[in-house]
């Protein structure tokens, strides 16, 4: 792949047949999920081992600060193929994913969470879409039920906002749960934003994409880690990173806000001329004068949080920070060939 222009990325036409060959890396961020990894690891191996691929797994250890490295460290080494980011601290699920992306080595990725809610046996009708020339083939979750009614009805209102508002078409209760080609997680790699809303990159990059409709169960194990204070956050990164209407909104209503003021200081020297001078009442003008200091004040709000998100670009820190990293006995045989031929 070539770069021609900062503002362009190119990704180099592929012919429509697939490889005969892939390999699956499935990727899984983790963050203080001891009391379910194992039964994930049970889960999906018999899946991966039916599709009958060579794969890897791809997990990411978002500083969790119980037995989770421990547990998969010793999979690892029992054999597990794969390897096992450790990133210095906790940055984030979409800091997380971006450092899975990175790290995979496979033509074709899953995207996956540990708590076992995105079913597993669905990789294998996703490598159908898969072959059938989709390069993006992602989970859509029916039925939310096991969610509670306040996070299913504040989802739903997220969607709708954000594809009233952006410039993309990102489907509604489409999680991270997705099959991506090779050629979509080149495309994703080459995005250099640090404010990362994974769900909007994955509609931004494009290409081929086919929904799979899936009933969304309960947790397995353990609690989830977000909280609504993070959801709100999140769905304020995800609009502020693909939509720059909330700005114009402000634009726009000043300029009929200072209409009305003017329409309104027209009438009050008219009526002035006509009927004489009145003293005004103190109720109306503190009512005006608190209401349009709100005004003010979530206006500058909002130009404040893209203020912050360009200060953070502008620093061009890295999106994560990589401790260690643990390598599968099998990958790390594998590895070590791929070093022996390359001497010979």
């Amino acid at each position: 792949m070539n770069t021609a222009a900062a503002s362009k990325i190119y990704v180099s036409r592929r012919e429509n047949t697939r490889p005969a060959a892939p390999l699956l890396s499935v990727i899984v961020p983790v963050f203080n999920e001891e009391d379910v990894i194992v039964h994930f690891l049970e889960a999906t191996r018999p899946v991966l081992d039916e599709t009958g691929l060579k794969y890897e797994y791809v997990f990411i250890d978002d500083g969790s600060r119980d037995k989770t490295a421990d547990i998969l460290s010793d999979e690892l080494k029992a054999g597990l193929p794969g390897r096992l980011l450790g990133l210095s601290r906790n940055f984030g699920k979409e800091a997380a994913l971006s450092a899975g992306l990175e790290a995979a080595k496979g033509d074709i990725a899953v995207i996956i969470d540990a708590d076992l809610q995105d079913p597993p046996e669905l990789i294998l009708q996703m490598l159908d879409g898969w072959r059938a020339g989709y390069d993006v083939v992602y989970g859509l979750r029916v039925d939310r039920s096991s969610d509670t009614l306040v996070k299913r009805s504040t989802a739903n209102l997220f969607y709708r906002l954000f594809n009233s508002l952006a410039n993309i078409d990102m489907p509604a209760n489409a999680g991270d749960y997705r099959l991506i080609d090779r050629a979509v997680v080149d495309a994703l790699l080459k995005l250099p934003e640090r404010n990362r809303f994974m769900k909007g990159l994955f509609a931004w990059v494009g290409f081929p994409a086919m929904a799979l409709p899936y009933e969304r169960p309960p947790r397995k194990a353990g609690t989830g880690k977000f909280n609504y204070w993070k959801l709100w956050n999140f769905a304020l990164d995800g609009l502020t990173a693909f939509t720059t209407l909330p700005l114009r909104v402000w634009f726009y209503g000043g300029a009929l806000v200072s209409l009305a003021a003017f329409a309104y200081a027209i009438y009050l020297t008219l009526r002035v001329l006509v009927a004489g001078i009145d003293v005004p009442g103190y109720a109306s003008l503190m009512v005006a004068l608190l209401f349009f200091s709100g005004v003010q004040l979530l206006s500058i709000g909002m130009i404040g949080e893209y203020i912050a998100r360009l200060f953070n670009e502008a620093k061009q820190r890295p999106v994560y920070i990589l401790q260690d990293v643990i390598e599968g006995e099998a990958a790390d045989k594998a590895s070590r060939a791929d070093k022996a031929s390359d001497g010979k």
